[in-house]
């Protein structure tokens, strides 16, 4: 694995958190993406971010991960820069898990949060894929795609008229 990371210490608390540059790095979201598609078998997913530039990079990435989970041709909503509340509200509309993603910078360190939510809206524990997604990412198995025609998209929301105004 290029530029592993303390899986036990970085995935917890429903998705992955810790100091950039150091502890994470922008390739945990292009994992967390897949993995998350993959463990939840899910042929949608609603992402968001809170505007922060460090933010935004992980989101693209979590999205491009999501995009090229295996088989899953998952379709990513991505919402851009939105307030929590507004993703769950389109990942329920999607019936569609989330993955929301926030930075805050102390004393020139980043500090990462993706949070990882099911269907349901609750977040990502033990007991709801959260371990499945840390062993994957602890043994070097994050999901890769089996083919071009398997690839997902990445679509703005809300949709446009343009792909007929659908969630």
């Amino acid at each position: 694995m290029l530029n592993p990371i303390d899986t036990a210490a970085v995935i917890r608390d429903g998705g992955a958190v810790g100091h950039y540059p150091g502890q994470i790095h922008e390739a945990v979201g292009w994992w967390l993406g897949a993995c998350l598609v993959v463990t939840t078998k899910t042929p949608r997913l609603a992402v968001a971010h809170d505007g922060h530039p460090v933010s935004v990079e992980f989101a693209d990435r979590l999205c491009q991960g999501a995009i090229n989970a295996e088989h899953y041709a998952c379709h990513v909503r991505h919402l851009g820069q939105q307030p929590e509340e507004e993703l769950l509200a389109a990942a329920n509309a999607l019936e569609a898990p989330a993955a929301w993603v926030s930075a805050r910078t102390d004393n020139r360190t980043d500090t990462v949060r993706i949070r990882l939510y099911t269907p349901l809206g609750t977040l990502l524990d033990d007991t709801t894929g959260l371990a499945v997604i840390r062993d994957l990412i602890a043994r070097d198995r994050i999901p890769i795609p089996v083919n071009t025609q398997a690839k997902g998209t990445i679509e703005p929301w809300p949709p446009t008229s343009t792909d007929g105004a659908r969630p």
